[in-house]
């Protein structure tokens, strides 16, 4: 059976907006979100910039209507407000209208609460709560629990920071087998202390500004965020007359196995999903209109991932940018966040500036978008690349 997979709802919060329309406002304003440390209490607050969502736990929790004895971590409560979102963008009334399910992905987890409570937990029994809600699948439950998803599948994909991508992959797939009619998609991760120093041991954290596929790049802002999507089926979307936002044309994953914490400086694995991407989509790669770059800013990923552009697209690489100056690398949401740039890119017909870059990068002849630029995109390629080579590719596209 094979079926188009529609996108028909769309929620999102991150540094540079509380929903979907903030964050648009912000890609085409040039709205940045990236600041120092304001919410974590660590010794490397005025060493870094991250992309903090300025908004507190208890504002949160009120918002919510969460009691206050709740034991949600705040990846979980990101989740669910950016899941919700999505939901009221679909005019989901009747979850149960239809076999749904929920995919969502996470690296962080309960993290954040963890190592606040973590030395606690043996003397004081109200901090337990927090350690049983640590692992990756709980914001996960915690999203099913609060929306009424748990009729049907519910799980967590934690596979670094391609993470959101293959949740997104996993959904259409999931609605193309004919499995399910509709499943939600996307991911969450909150900052802190332990991304924080991990990413600071691994020297790849930026004192500034990060500048995506700049020659003097000096690394990443760590981010976070949540984005979830609504999939739904040609069968739903013709019963219940909806609007389609876009479709998920194609995908692939590959694992280049080079390194725990480094893509290979030739790209072959962003090579290879992009074009099994393609392959999934039946297009070429001259089809392509714009390409959401994964794009953090980091020595080894912009070296890579321009390697792997030109491996796919020779001397025609297509208008391409990173959105990290924006948001900063949100982990294990980043492909979820990047597909919802993508449907609007597409909605908008536009293409959104890669921030802060100067200098080209003296291993290649690749030039990003630097201001946002109006053209008319039918197809736009998002890559996510994680820890541990596992790389994933999504094409968007605005016909089945």
């Amino acid at each position: 059976m094979d079926q188009g997979v529609a996108i028909t709802g769309m929620g999102i919060i991150s540094a540079i907006g509380n929903n979907v329309a903030e964050n648009y406002a912000s890609l085409i304003h040039e709205k940045k979100g990236i600041s120092r440390i304001q919410k974590i209490d660590t010794i490397h607050r005025d060493e870094i910039m991250v992309g903090e969502i300025p908004v507190s736990n208890d504002e949160f929790i009120a918002q919510l209507g969460l009691p206050q004895d709740n034991n949600y971590s705040r990846t979980g409560m990101l989740g669910v407000l950016a899941a919700q979102e999505a939901l009221k963008d679909a005019r989901i009334e009747n979850i149960d209208a239809y076999r749904t399910g929920l995919v969502s992905a996470t690296s962080v987890g309960g993290m954040d609460m963890t190592e606040k409570y973590y030395y606690d937990y043996f003397t004081n029994a109200e901090c337990q709560k927090y350690i049983i809600a640590h692992h990756a699948g709980d914001s996960t439950q915690k999203i099913a629990d609060h929306l009424g998803i748990n009729n049907q599948l519910v799980t967590t994909i934690s596979t670094a920071c391609s993470s959101a991508a293959n949740a997104i992959m996993l959904g259409a797939r999931l609605i193309k087998s004919g499995k399910l009619d509709r499943v939600l998609v996307g991911g969450s991760d909150c900052l802190s202390k332990f991304t924080i120093n991990g990413f600071k041991t691994l020297m790849i954290l930026s004192d500034t500004y990060n500048t995506p596929f700049d020659e003097h790049r000096k690394g990443l802002n760590l981010g976070e965020a949540a984005a979830f999507l609504v999939l739904e089926s040609d069968h739903v979307v013709k019963a219940e007359n909806k609007n389609v936002l876009a479709y998920v044309k194609g995908y692939g994953n590959a694992n280049d196995a080079y390194h725990q914490t480094a893509s290979s400086e030739n790209g072959e694995g962003a090579t290879l999903a992009m074009q099994q991407a393609l392959k999934v989509a039946g297009l070429n790669p001259k089809d392509i209109d714009y390409i959401n770059a994964h794009g953090t800013a980091t020595g080894n990923n912009d070296l890579s991932e321009g390697r792997a552009f030109i491996n796919v697209f020779g001397d025609e690489v297509p208008d391409f940018s990173s959105t990290k100056a924006y948001t900063g690398h949100t982990l294990a949401a980043a492909g979820a966040i990047e597909a919802v740039y993508s449907v609007l890119a597409l909605q908008n017909n536009i293409i959104f500036p890669n921030l802060n870059f100067k200098t080209p990068m003296k291993e290649f002849n690749l030039i990003p978008q630097t201001k946002a630029k109006q053209k008319e995109l039918k197809h736009v390629l998002s890559n996510s690349l994680g820890f541990g080579g596992n790389c994933s590719t999504l094409i968007f596209s605005k016909n089945a």
